[in-house]
């Protein structure tokens, strides 16, 4: 299903473009990750085009060298440098970081992390916890949830009302996804 999987997100040339250019980013422990991923499949599924409405890109990487705020802009200027001419919106992340402002603007404590794949696992949905780059995936929880249209709540992050928001959004965007009620009840 991994290989299906990669093949379909890259029907969108947003994605085809970045992963082409992965090299050039330079980031490590980097992976693509979460709604150009999933959203590229519900779209494909609804018969749109595979980019329909892709808010933005979203790449995490890991460094534990340099955890400044100032060190993850100069890696956002520089992958905005590379893929400027996409006409699309990037957002970097250094998951080595995410501990550090988490909790201020989600009000919540926040585990440090110990890899970029660690952060790609606590996505709100399991289902949208994916990340590829060139010639691998990165799926914690698995893909057929993404196939098949289904939201999960992760108990890793037991956030229901931001889930409940989140879900609202999707299903309105894409009706015919489906919510796992009882993991809701019961995970969440």
């Amino acid at each position: 299903m991994e290989t299906t999987f990669l093949e379909d997100v890259t029907a969108n040339q947003a994605n085809r473009a970045i992963l082409s250019r992965w090299q050039r980013l330079g980031l490590p422990n980097s992976w693509l990750v979460a709604g150009c991923l999933f959203q590229t499949i519900w779209n494909i599924k609804s018969s749109r085009q595979a980019g329909e409405n892709i808010k933005d890109y979203d790449i995490f990487y890991f460094d534990t060298g340099d955890l400044t705020k100032e060190s993850e802009e100069q890696a956002q200027r520089h992958v905005d440098s590379v893929l400027m001419d996409l006409g699309i919106t990037v957002e970097v992340a250094n998951q080595a970081r995410v501990h550090l402002w988490y909790p201020d603007f989600f009000g919540q404590p926040y585990t440090p992390l110990s890899s970029a794949e660690e952060g790609i696992k606590r996505f709100l949905v399991k289902e949208t916890c994916v990340g590829v780059r060139p010639r691998e995936c990165h799926a914690p929880y698995g893909l057929a949830g993404v196939y098949a249209g289904t939201l999960t709540a992760n108990p890793m992050v037991p956030q229901t009302d931001l889930f409940v928001r989140k879900v609202a959004s999707y299903r309105q965007r894409w009706p015919w996804l489906t919510v796992n009620e009882r993991e809701v009840e019961h995970g969440a």
